[in-house]
């Protein structure tokens, strides 16, 4: 331990570490699961609610749009009062917002629900990720935030597959009931599990409310902070705003697919999620200084993907719609890389900050995207859900190409200049980088 550390009462990788790691993340695989469990859910909330696509769409613009401007104040307020209060709080939130969406009948109280479902699920995988951050050592960081990604899949695999065909059984209301009494569970094991920190001496305690506002400074004006947060921007959005809300209907209205075979390629996106992430841990690992080339061409390969859908005469056959659910399904994975390199150029007592930031890009990315999609769709098909077809979802999907530009142009920008940063900052530590060995800058 180098002098003026902080004590350990805890060992750092040591089974205390992965009882905190489990119990943190029996929380955000049910955040998970709330999350996209309208994405299954999409024709029977239009029905239920008698609403157009564009207030369809309003339902997850709206839950993203509040995660997204909840991820600032979120990250500040981590740094403060620690994870295991922020999982509470968020917990308690997804509970309360699922039990109303349950039993509302109409959009308005309905879009409500979304609101709270918003806050609660801010407030989850940045406290885990932060977790992660104090629980386990630096070489051993990278591969638990890919497995607490992978992990956190298993809800979005449970919305897709039990959530659908409990809706067909059941119905609308026991279904969602159900789902929002599961929180009880994750909230026993988080109280009796989950410890902020392994430190006798927790740098949060002397962050007071009055830093709030310099720590989220401070971490913006980190090129590395930037940098993960384009790379998070960039890479996810098109997988959440499949897997969110509009993958479904493009799948069955617009390529004439079965509900039971859209609900099988939204697995095989959960899937693929889970199988390809241990892999992007290791090369994020193994090549610290390629990082952002790696989340480059995943977004290459998912433009590759959905260009060819796109321009495909007629509806695409099944064998292209899996290459396109797998190849979107691994920008989730990639997107984890902003998280690391936010850790990279932080302190642990920005940690919660930093990430934050970062988990902003691919929010708003997805915002921007289900919104544009909905804005196409109503243009093109006026009439509604029952007018939608390949062309309109062909002009619909074209919405993601300038956000993917937009993306593309900042991670090259802001590369160099995180690059240029480091190799300023310690010369030696950068070189170390090049080598391949994980290396923090603060």
């Amino acid at each position: 331990m180098t002098a003026g550390a902080p004590a350990l009462r805890f060992a750092l990788d040591g089974r205390r570490a992965w009882s905190v790691w489990a119990a943190a993340i029996a929380v955000y695989v049910l955040a998970v699961f709330h999350r996209t469990s309208l994405g299954v859910a999409g024709l029977d909330a239009a029905e239920r609610f008698g609403i157009s696509s564009s207030q369809l769409s309003t339902f997850t613009i709206l839950q993203v749009f509040v995660y997204a401007a909840m991820q600032l104040p979120v990250g500040a307020l981590l740094d403060r009062f620690g994870s295991k209060r922020l999982l509470g709080v968020g917990l308690t939130l997804l509970t309360v917002s699922q039990l109303g969406f349950a039993f509302v009948d109409s959009f308005a109280a309905a879009l409500a629900c979304r609101v709270l479902l918003g806050i609660g699920d801010a407030m989850v995988f940045i406290s885990v990720l932060r977790l992660v951050a104090l629980w386990f050592s630096p070489r051993r960081t990278p591969m638990v935030t890919q497995v607490t990604g992978v992990l956190g899949q298993l809800g979005a695999l449970a919305a897709a597959g039990p959530l659908a065909a409990a809706l067909h059984t059941w119905g609308w209301t026991p279904s969602y009931a159900t789902a929002a009494g599961v929180g009880i569970l994750a909230g026993v094991a988080l109280v009796l599990l989950v410890k902020d920190s392994p430190y006798a001496d927790q740098h949060r305690e002397e962050l007071r409310l009055r830093a709030l506002a310099r720590t989220l400074r401070a971490a913006w004006l980190v090129p590395g902070t930037r940098l993960g947060l384009w790379s998070h921007f960039t890479s996810q959005f098109s997988s959440n705003m499949f897997s969110m809300l509009w993958g479904f209907p493009f799948l069955v209205s617009g390529q004439g697919l079965s509900p039971g075979t859209a609900s099988v390629l939204l697995m095989v996106m959960v899937v693929t999620s889970i199988a390809s992430s241990p892999v992007i841990g290791t090369l994020t690992v193994r090549f610290p200084f390629s990082r952002s080339t790696l989340v480059l061409c995943i977004v290459a390969a998912a433009v590759t993907a959905w260009t060819v859908v796109i321009a495909w005469p007629g509806r695409a056959p099944l064998w292209l719609l899996v290459v396109l659910v797998v190849l979107i399904a691994v920008g989730g994975p990639g997107s984890m890389v902003g998280f690391d390199l936010a850790r990279t150029f932080n302190p642990p007592t920005r940690i919660g900050s930093a990430s934050g930031i970062v988990n902003t890009g691919g929010f708003v990315a997805t915002l921007a995207a289900v919104a544009l999609v909905g804005v196409v769709l109503d243009r093109v098909s006026p009439a509604g859900p029952s007018s939608w077809d390949v062309d309109a979802f062909r002009l619909a999907m074209c919405v993601q190409y300038p956000v993917w530009a937009l993306g593309v142009m900042q991670i090259v920008r802001y590369r160099r200049k995180a690059r240029r940063a480091a190799l300023e900052s310690d010369p030696e530590k950068y070189a170390q980088m090049q080598a391949g060995n994980p290396v923090t800058f603060h």
